[in-house]
């Protein structure tokens, strides 16, 4: 369900090819494919052609694509190389790493590594984004200008949630997560989650994902009295596997109300519930309800991100 990037910052995210002009405001996304990488030609030689062909001062942005077929070596020589780099991106504010959809890469084989290196190296970074859970980290966050972080997963590690609850970073207004499933590594736990949701980190925070999650219903629970609802304008809980106990939850909170946008979009609550939601005094999507798989007197849901 993750498709390529088509915008980052406001402008369009175009494959840079060797040999030809990058659209003027474009944002590149270097990338191999498979024919390249049955020809050994490695996503740092395409880096390294990209840096000869493209006058890269003024990009405001870097998309990194697949940059591995066989799922053997992790980010860290790509985080690596951008750092390298660094000179060269005098403008950038936007960097995202793994742009890889699952004809590439099924999003729980991207191997990645710890991100942290790309916060030191360009103090400018507004926006910071990363697919792929397997090996990620983000070290200790200490950013003043973060505005975005972005990390999609089909199951994300608990260490990686406990970072950010230890996080410097003041500026950061959008938190989007995906928590995915213990069963492609989620570890994620509502205890983790605590600095976030006491609103104890991030005082400039507007949207809060917490998606594509299992353990929605619990997040949902543990957000009634959430001090972080006070703070942010949007509570974004979709992709999970919310059904009725959770979005009852959410009905039952007044600071809910408070808000200006709930996304609830893809979840597993009946048509009643769904009436309810769209009862409360503010935007709320609850587009896209699914219904669950039953066997053996269970009726099972699944995250919308998984594999």
């Amino acid at each position: 369900m993750i498709d390529h990037l088509e915008t980052l910052l406001g402008h369009p995210v175009v494959d840079w090819k060797a040999g030809e002009p990058l659209p003027a405001g474009a944002i590149p996304r270097v990338a191999i494919d498979y024919d390249d990488y049955e020809n050994k030609r490695s996503w740092t030689d395409a880096f390294e052609e990209f840096l000869e062909e493209v006058d890269t001062g003024p990009l405001a942005g870097l998309v990194v694509g697949a940059y591995d077929f066989a799922s053997s070596q992790n980010s860290a020589f790509v985080v690596e190389a951008i750092v390298a780099a660094r000179d060269q991106f005098a403008s950038l504010r936007a960097l995202f790493i793994g742009d890889i959809v699952s004809e590439e890469n099924e999003i729980s084989w991207i191997l990645q590594s710890d991100l942290s290196p790309l916060l030191e190296a360009f103090p400018d970074l507004e926006y910071l984004g990363a697919r792929g859970g397997d090996g990620l980290k983000v070290g200790s966050p200490r950013h003043a200008n973060l505005k975005t972080l972005v990390i999609e997963s089909g199951g994300l590690d608990g260490g990686v949630v406990r970072a950010l609850g230890e996080a410097d970073l003041p500026a950061l207004e959008h938190l989007e997560l995906y928590l995915g499933t213990d069963e492609y590594g989620g570890t994620v736990t509502i205890e983790d989650l605590a600095p976030i949701l006491e609103g104890r980190v991030f005082p400039a925070l507007k949207y809060l994902g917490l998606r594509d999650a299992e353990i929605v219903d619990e997040v949902a629970g543990a957000l009634v009295t959430a001090p972080v609802l006070n703070r942010i304008e949007t509570l974004d809980l979709s992709l999970g596997t919310l059904g009725d106990e959770g979005a009852q939850a959410l009905l039952d909170s007044p600071l809910v109300r408070g808000l200006k946008k709930l996304d609830l979009h893809y979840h597993f609550c009946t048509d009643a519930m769904q009436e309810k939601l769209k009862q409360l005094p503010l935007e709320v999507d609850v587009s896209d309800a699914q219904s669950g798989d039953e066997w053996d007197g269970e009726v099972h849901r699944y995250v919308a991100v998984n594999e």
